[in-house]
């Protein structure tokens, strides 16, 4: 029987997207094959405390618009209140994070898997954590992973490569932003986080009214904000994945039709009010796909992505494709786009594992 691959699955972390990394990882754990791999699990708490922990995937679940959490031994945190859910727990607690004991967890594991979305896990910082203490790890590397997290940066960089982005303004803590500054924007616009996801911090600005509180609001997750037009036309995204060999693949790409009711894809609108239809794969022409799926391994080539990305599209009426985002360590929950198109593609959960896994451990052949 061949040696099973001893894999850390680093989830939770520091960041305003903590509660999707626990769902994601929960689904990970599901789907990975325990004949092939030793997981250990490795929960970061808000804090940025390292848990070793020992969980069933059910845990790591949304439970009606409760979010699940990394937190500490109970020896370790403040009492539970009597209204909050159960607690996930670890069986032991490591200080402070890149300390040198959060990296004797990862002693004697092959490769880490970290589902680790936004700030201190998607940025480059925990991937140069791997890349000092020599370890493979799955996804991109420090470079674009910095560049891909910040907005500002990834619309710089693909507009240079020729791909069509958006119209925006930059603004950082301290300055002085007045409505005249952004009008030739239009409305509305969006004011977002520039490094941040899962639509955390951000406000659909209808009147110049709304605009101090709206930056108020992405300030408390970033010093710098991006403004961002709105663009007319069909949400579509698209899956990338590079293979062991350094093959570069898209998916059949989605579109994500929100209900009626709802105003914007929203962090409630994506994961607690089950507000939107998904179309995979998306009702598209042949040429319409083979362009979107250019344009996205543009994007991840651009960037010096490894491992996988999900690049986010608007088709506008006039059939323009215009880049919103890339993520290149993007969601792995029930409801992420990112497995779901790829298993439409030909490409099931654990198979895409699998795959993610080979291609991590070749770059340390």
């Amino acid at each position: 029987m061949a040696k099973r691959i001893r894999i850390a699955l680093v989830y939770g972390g520091r960041s305003s997207e903590h509660p999707i990394s626990v769902v994601s990882a929960g689904s990970i754990l599901a789907a990975m094959d325990p004949d092939r791999y030793d997981v250990v699990t490795i929960g970061i708490t808000r804090d940025g405390s390292w848990v070793h922990t020992e969980v069933d995937p059910a845990q790591l679940q949304i439970s009606g618009r409760h979010l699940p959490e990394v937190l500490a031994p109970k020896s370790e945190q403040a009492p539970q209140r009597a209204d909050e859910p159960p607690s996930r727990v670890g069986t032991s607690v490591v200080p402070v994070f890149g300390s040198p004991s959060a990296v004797r967890l990862l002693d004697g594991v092959d490769v880490v898997f970290p589902v680790l979305h936004g700030a201190y896990g998607e940025d480059g910082t925990v991937q140069g954590l791997f890349e000092m203490a020599g370890i493979p790890y799955v996804g991109s590397g420090v470079l674009a992973s910095a560049a891909g997290m910040d907005k500002v940066f990834t619309k710089t960089l693909l507009q240079a490569a020729g791909l069509q982005v958006g119209s925006y303004r930059v603004v950082r803590r301290g300055e002085v932003l007045a409505p005249a500054d952004i009008e030739h924007l239009g409305l509305p616009v969006f004011v977002k986080p520039a490094r941040a996801g899962s639509s955390v911090g951000i406000t659909k600005l209808r009147s110049y009214d709304q605009l101090a509180d709206a930056l108020a609001l992405a300030f408390e997750h970033d010093h710098k904000v991006i403004i961002e037009a709105a663009v007319a036309g069909r949400e579509i995204e698209c899956g990338v994945l590079e293979d062991a060999d350094g093959t570069v693949s898209a998916s059949l790409p989605a579109e994500i039709r929100l209900h009626p009711d709802f105003d914007w894809y929203s962090f409630d609108a994506k994961y607690l009010d089950d507000a939107c239809d998904f179309d995979i794969p998306a009702h598209l022409g042949a040429p319409q796909i083979a362009a979107i799926q250019r344009a996205a391994c543009t994007a991840f080539r651009t960037l010096e992505c490894s491992g996988l990305a999900r690049v986010d599209f608007f088709l506008t009426p006039a059939g323009e494709l215009v880049v919103n985002e890339i993520n290149t360590m993007p969601g792995f929950t029930p409801i992420s786009m990112y497995p779901r198109m790829w298993a439409e593609s030909g490409v099931p959960y654990p198979e895409l594992i699998d795959r993610l896994v080979a291609t991590a451990l070749s770059r340390d052949s």
